[in-house]
Formats: structure tokens, C-alpha cells, sequence
């Protein structure tokens, strides 16, 4: 069976049909072979799991924990007159997604129950806002309040308060893991209407089944035996690493865009264009590098290249900014 058809539902035969048709982003053949020599050359290790961040306790708590995690992760960014949101933990000072993972493994470590479903189901918003207390506010809040709401209801009504119930019946499949989440959480659905035609992007379904098997190590609640199923997962971060790389090739308005800082709209033209462009350019890279040697999952290479974008040179070039709970 095909990598598109393992995938299902058409993530990757739907970024096809956005860049057979896109305006604002290409992908650069050229700039994948460079790429692919570079990380090569560097020789870019995989990041291992980082549990200084995250909660880990080998347990079903650690998977409810990222249930949680990806149900809040998404909208960090803040313009540059506005404080980015961010908290001190273990003597660090942490922004954006490890802030998150921080700030609910703190809570955890407080006495929050926040891996049970009661909790979550009917955790009050003055609790979520001490749990995320930290410098500036975090955005979406009542959006990530209500994301929490539903996972710990849907938890309780549909499989006995237990997350692990859930991936049981997926039977080891990360896919399926990334298919069913949106039909059992709706507030992981991510999908765009382009040029008439339903574009299935799944960040956060997808990147929910990859963290369970980073975490357990490819065990337990973690053993997939399709993880190679899964594609990149479209953010702001990933395609800004890929344009940096010389992958992606932006139109001269959407450069515009990007360097006044203007904000894309949620499912327009450019943004759709930049996550399928992602996903694609990532599908691409994957394959040169493994005619160079160097086999990865998409997942794998995904952390590599978001590793990378932590990186100097990439963390301050221009990333496009949405407004959206899809990543």
C-alpha cells in the first residue's frame, strides 16, 4: 500500500492539487538538493524526546497529558508591541510551545489532577489561567479553555474517562490515530476549502500520534507500526525554516506580506499555500535524502528542520502570522 493511500482521507494528493494550482508558494527543486547536501553534511541529529519540559512518567498520565498538550498547542506568536507570551520554570525562561509543556507539567507537578478527565471536563477558567499564568497573556485563552473542556467531556462520555481506551481502538496505527481524532475531538479538525476542494491539513491530529510515540519511546500507548504514515506538520515554523533552506520561493506580494508583518487570514489563498507547500516540500526533502543515505520519517525530519528554525539564522527571518487554533 501507498504512502498516500496509508495516510488516507488525501493529505498528501490535496497539497498536490494547492500547488499544481498555487500563485504565492513554490517549492525549488534546486533548493531541496541544497538543502538535502546541507543537512547531510551537518550530519543534523534527530532531537531526542525532551523531558525537562514535558511530563513523563511512562504511565497512562503522560498520554493524557499530551492529549492535553496538543489540544492547547497552537497560537503563541504576538506582534512586536505586544509581550510574547511565556513562563520561568527550572531556572529557564521559555516561550511558545515548551512554555505550554512546561507550564502544564508545573501544574501537574503543583497537584492539578490535569490528566484526569473530571478535571479537564469541568476545570474552571480562572484554574487554566493560574495553570498558564506567566509574562504577558497567552492568546486564544478562551478557546484553549474550551478545547480542554471537550476532550475531558468526550473522554468521559465515550471511553470511560481514558484516553488510552481511544488509542486501543485504533490497533497500533499512528494514522488512524491522526484520522479518528477529529471525529472523536472536533477541535482537532484543520481543513480548508481551495479552489473548491476540501484540503485535509491535520497538524495537530497529526503531531498528537508522533509526540504519544516520542514520548513512550515507540512503546505502549507510543507503538505504531505506521508512524511513517504521517506527514509534516504545517505551522508557521516549519515553512519558515523551508524558505530559509531555500526550499520554498514566496511571490513578491506574499513577501510583502510576511515583511510588514500583516496577518494572513485563516484558510486564504497564501496561508493554505504555505502548509501545503510545507507538507509537500517536506515529502520531497524526505525522498532526495534518502537517495543520499539518509532515511526519515517525516516526522523525524520535521523535528529536525524545527530544531534548525531555533537556530539564529532562521529563528528571526519573517514567518506569516495567523490567528488560528490549527496550529
Amino acid at each position: 500500500m501507498g504512502v498516500e493511500q496509508e495516510i488516507g482521507n488525501g493529505i498528501l494528493p490535496g497539497v498536490r492539487f494547492v500547488m499544481q494550482q498555487a500563485r504565492h508558494v513554490s517549492i525549488e527543486r534546486a533548493g531541496v538538493q541544497r538543502a538535502a547536501d546541507e543537512i547531510v553534511r551537518r550530519e543534523l541529529p534527530i532531537p531526542g524526546w525532551n523531558a525537562t519540559w514535558h511530563f513523563t512518567d511512562g504511565s497512562w498520565r503522560t498520554a493524557h497529558y499530551l492529549l492535553v498538550l496538543d489540544a492547547l498547542n497552537f497560537s503563541f506568536w504576538a506582534r512586536p508591541d505586544v509581550p510574547r507570551w511565556g513562563i520561568d520554570y527550572a531556572g529557564q525562561s521559555l516561550r511558545g510551545y515548551w512554555a505550554l509543556a512546561a507550564a502544564l507539567k508545573r501544574a501537574i507537578e503543583a497537584g492539578y489532577p490535569l490528566y484526569e478527565a473530571s478535571f479537564m471536563a469541568d476545570c474552571p477558567a480562572e484554574t487554566l489561567a493560574g495553570i498558564l499564568a506567566g509574562r504577558g497573556e497567552i492568546p486564544l485563552f478562551e478557546a484553549r479553555l474550551a478545547h480542554l473542556h471537550e476532550v475531558g467531556q468526550t473522554l468521559l462520555s465515550h471511553w470511560e474517562g481514558r484516553f488510552t481506551n481511544f488509542l486501543a481502538a485504533c490497533e497500533g496505527s499512528a494514522v488512524r490515530v491522526a484520522e479518528r481524532l477529529p471525529e472523536a475531538f472536533p477541535s482537532f479538525r484543520d481543513e480548508s476549502l481551495y479552489a473548491g476542494r476540501s484540503i485535509r491539513l491535520a497538524k495537530r491530529a497529526q503531531i498528537l500520534p508522533a509526540d504519544l510515540w516520542g514520548a513512550f519511546a515507540g512503546e505502549g500507548p507510543g507503538r505504531f507500526h505506521d508512524i511513517d504514515g504521517l506527514t509534516a506538520f504545517a505551522d508557521y515554523k516549519v515553512p519558515q525554516v523551508l524558505e530559509a533552506l531555500g526550499v520554498l520561493r514566496y511571490s513578491d506580494a506574499l513577501v510583502t506580506c510576511l515583511t510588514a508583518a500583516e496577518e494572513l487570514p485563516a484558510h486564504g489563498e497564501m496561508e493554505v499555500e504555505l502548509r501545503a507547500a510545507t507538507i509537500l516540500g517536506v515529502e520531497i526533502l524526505r525522498e532526495v535524502l534518502a537517495a543520499r543515505g539518509r532515511v526519515l520519517s517525516a516526522v523525524e525530519l520535521d523535528w529536525i528542520l524545527w530544531e534548525l528554525g531555533l537556530s539564529p539564522d532562521v529563528r528571526f527571518k519573517p514567518y506569516h502570522l495567523t490567528r488560528t487554533t490549527a496550529y
